[in-house]
C-alpha cells in the first residue's frame, strides 16, 4: 500500500485535479460506465444439468397426467382442436410432444419497448434487467416510521422517482392506489395513466379484467397521438396471475391472457405458488410445479398466437414453515429464483423471476442482508427481469421511496459483479506493470490508472466512502437519512412533462382521470 507520505504535495494536487476533471454532478459521483442494463449473467448455476432435464421432465408429466384444472371455454376452444386433452376431471392436460412443439415455436427473445425507444429493454439470452413491481398496499413513512395506505400520487412519485435511479431499467406498479381500490375501472386506468405520466421507461401493469385492455389501449393512442400506433410498438405490458396454485386456471386472468395473446401483444405473468402452502415444501417440487404452471400460460399463449412475446413470470414463494407465512428475503427465495433463472435460460425462455425483497419492515441491516443475497444471486444466475426489484418492504405489503433509493445504488454493485473481469492482454497489464516498477512506483497517476476510473470501477451515489471524521463532520447520517435526502431532492425538482398538454386534455376528457394537475407539478406541498 502506497503511504500518503510517500507522495510528495505536487501529486497529491495532481491527483485531486484530476478527479475534479473527471467529476460530474451525476448524484455526486464519477461518471462511469462500469455497468449497464443487459449484462450477460449465467455465472451462478445451482442446479446441474441432470437437475434441469428432472425438473424439466417432471414438470411435463406434470402437465401430461395431472393437467390445469379450471380451463375458461376460451381456453378450452382453442386448446382441444390443436392437442391438447380434457380429463375425467375437466382438466387441460398436454400432451408431452405438444408442449415440447409449442416451447420450441415460443417467442426466445423480443424488446421490452419504451416510450422513449433511448430506455428499450432486449429480452432474452442471459442479458440481466432490474424492474420494480409489488403493487403493495402500503408506503413506509420516512418521518412516522410507520406504513400507512398507498394512495394513486404515491404510485406517481415512485414512477417519477424510478425515471431517475439509473439502475432500474423498467418500471412496473409499485403500489395500490388503495382510495379507488373498490371500482376496478378508475383504479386500473389511473394506475396506468401515473406511470405514463411519470417515466419513459418501459411499463407493465397486471390487471384482472380483460375488458380494460381496449381502454388502455385507446388512452395510449391519444398518448402516442394517433390512433392504433401503440400497438404498432407496444411499450406497456399487460399481465397478471393467471394460474391459482396449485395447478389451476384463474379465469378472470386467464381471459386477460387469451386478449393479450389474440391482439399479439407481450403477455407479462407471474406465477406465485408458495412452497409448503400452495406448492410442495420440497424446494425441487416447487420448482416442478411453478415451472409447469407457467409453461401452461405459455402453451395457451402459443395455441392462440404462436411467437407472440412472452415473459415467463415463474415466482416461487417460499413459507416460513413455523407460522406458513410468506418470506421473500430468505436464503432458499435466492436459490429458487435463481434456480428458475437457470432453466428458463436452459431452454431459451424470457425469463422473470422475483427478487430484491425483504421481510423487513423498514430499511434496515435486515433489508439489505436479505435483498443483497436474492438481487445478487438471481442476477449472476442470468435472469432477464428481476421484478420486486426497488423499495419493496413487508414481505410485498409496502414500499419505501428512501428503499427505492438504496436499491437503485446496491444494484449498481450487483450489475458491477454481473459484468464479472475481463481477461485481455490490456487488462493484464504487464507493460503496466514495468513502466510503474521500472518508473514511479506507484500506479495512481498512470493512464491506465485514469481510464480504468471510468470504465472498471463503479462509484457509488449512496453509499459512505468516506473516512470517520468526515462522517462525524455531517452529522453522522445513516444510509436511510442520505437516502431521504435524495428522495427529497429528486422529488422536488422532477416533474417530468411526458404527455402533451393537448394529448392529456384529450385523455381527461375520455376518462375518468383523478390524478390532479396540481399533484404533477413543483410546489404541490409534498416535497
Amino acid at each position: 500500500m502506497i503511504k500518503e507520505e510517500q507522495l510528495n504535495p505536487t501529486r497529491r494536487r495532481r491527483k485531486r485535479s484530476t478527479r475534479e476533471k473527471l467529476h460530474e454532478q451525476r448524484g455526486g459521483g464519477i461518471r462511469t460506465d462500469a455497468v449497464r442494463g443487459g449484462m450477460p449473467g449465467g455465472k451462478f448455476r445451482p442446479l446441474s444439468e441432470s437437475d434441469m432435464r428432472r425438473i424439466h421432465t417432471t414438470a411435463l408429466d406434470v402437465l401430461e397426467q395431472i393437467g390445469i384444472g379450471d380451463p375458461t371455454p376460451s381456453i378450452v376452444e382453442v386448446a382441444i382442436p390443436k392437442g391438447a386433452l380434457l380429463s375425467e376431471r375437466g382438466r387441460l392436460c398436454f400432451p408431452r410432444s405438444l408442449m415440447e412443439d409449442l416451447i420450441d415455436g415460443s417467442c426466445k427473445e423480443f424488446t421490452h419497448y419504451a416510450a422513449n425507444p433511448a430506455n428499450d429493454v432486449e429480452i432474452g439470452g442471459d442479458r440481466v434487467h432490474f424492474r420494480t413491481c409489488g403493487e403493495a398496499v402500503n408506503i413506509f413513512d420516512y418521518e412516522t416510521r410507520e406504513a400507512r395506505p398507498s394512495r394513486l400520487v404515491d404510485l406517481y412519485d415512485t414512477a417519477r422517482l424510478a425515471d431517475r435511479l439509473p439502475n432500474v431499467h423498467a418500471f412496473c406498479q409499485t403500489v395500490v392506489a388503495t382510495e379507488h381500490s373498490e371500482d376496478a375501472f378508475v383504479h386500473d386506468i389511473n394506475a396506468l395513466y401515473a406511470q405514463i405520466a411519470g417515466t419513459q421507461k418501459p411499463l407493465a401493469m397486471s390487471t384482472a379484467t380483460p375488458e380494460h385492455i381496449d381502454h388502455f389501449i385507446s388512452l395510449l393512442d391519444l398518448y402516442l397521438g394517433r390512433e392504433g400506433a401503440f400497438l404498432e410498438r407496444p411499450f406497456f405490458n399487460f399481465g397478471g396471475c393467471p394460474i391459482v396454485s396449485p395447478l389451476r386456471f384463474g379465469a378472470d386472468n386467464a381471459e386477460v391472457l387469451v386478449k393479450c395473446a389474440r391482439l399479439g401483444i407481450p403477455y407479462d405473468i407471474a406465477v406465485a405458488s408458495q412452497a409448503g402452502a400452495t406448492a410442495p415444501a420440497a424446494l425441487a417440487g416447487s420448482l416442478v410445479q411453478t415451472f409447469a404452471e407457467t409453461l401452461a400460460t405459455l402453451g395457451v399463449m402459443n395455441l392462440i398466437s404462436p411467437g407472440t412475446p412472452f415473459l415467463m413470470g415463474t415466482w416461487p414463494f417460499i413459507s416460513d414453515l413455523r407460522t406458513g407465512s410468506f418470506t421473500g428475503g430468505s436464503g432458499e427465495q435466492a436459490l429458487v429464483s435463481s434456480a428458475i433463472a437457470q432453466l428458463s435460460n436452459f431452454y431459451g425462455l424470457p425469463s422473470s423471476v422475483s427478487a430484491c425483497m425483504s421481510d423487513s419492515k423498514l430499511p434496515d441491516a435486515q433489508a439489505g442482508y436479505e435483498k443483497g443475497i436474492t438481487a445478487t444471486l438471481t442476477a449472476m444466475a442470468g435472469c432477464n427481469l428481476i421484478g420486486e426489484t426497488a423499495g419493496m418492504l413487508g414481505s410485498l405489503m409496502a414500499c419505501s421511496f428512501e428503499a427505492m433509493v438504496i436499491d437503485d445504488d446496491m444494484i449498481g454493485n450487483v450489475m458491477r459483479a454481473v459484468r464479472g473481469i475481463e481477461v485481455t492482454d490490456e487488462t493484464l497489464s504487464f507493460d503496466v506493470i514495468r513502466d510503474t516498477v521500472e518508473g514511479s512506483g506507484h500506479f495512481l497517476d498512470h493512464p491506465q490508472t485514469l481510464k480504468m476510473m471510468q470504465t472498471e470501477y463503479l462509484y457509488p451515489q449512496l453509499a459512505d466512502r468516506g473516512t470517520y471524521d468526515e462522517w462525524k463532520s455531517t452529522g453522522k447520517r445513516d444510509a436511510h437519512e442520505i437516502a431521504h435526502e435524495r428522495v427529497k431532492k429528486i422529488l422536488a425538482e422532477h416533474y417530468p412533462v411526458y404527455i402533451d398538454p393537448a394529448a392529456d386534455a384529450r385523455i381527461r376528457e375520455r376518462f375518468p382521470i383523478v390524478l390532479a394537475p396540481e399533484d404533477m407539478k413543483p410546489g404541490n406541498g409534498r416535497w
